[in-house]
């Protein structure tokens, strides 16, 4: 079973979920895509820090808990 996404609230909901985990792979040495990696993007949103305070501040932001990386 498949699910569309087609308010603009619930795409920018999804697409922070994706740059969590893409940051948390990043932290954890690897890469998602060639294109610009997670914590660039998420820098030109506006978040400022090192990586690991960007995946804090995310996870607070989304609810979630920040499992040791």
């Amino acid at each position: 079973m498949s699910t569309v996404i087609d308010n603009p609230e619930a795409i920018q909901q999804f697409r922070m979920h994706v740059l969590f985990r893409g940051l948390k792979l990043e932290l954890m040495g690897m890469k998602m895509s060639r294109g610009a990696s997670c914590y660039k993007t998420l820098k030109t949103m506006g978040f400022k820090g090192t990586k690991q305070q960007v995946y804090t501040s995310l996870a607070e932001m989304l609810g979630k808990s920040t499992e040791a990386v």
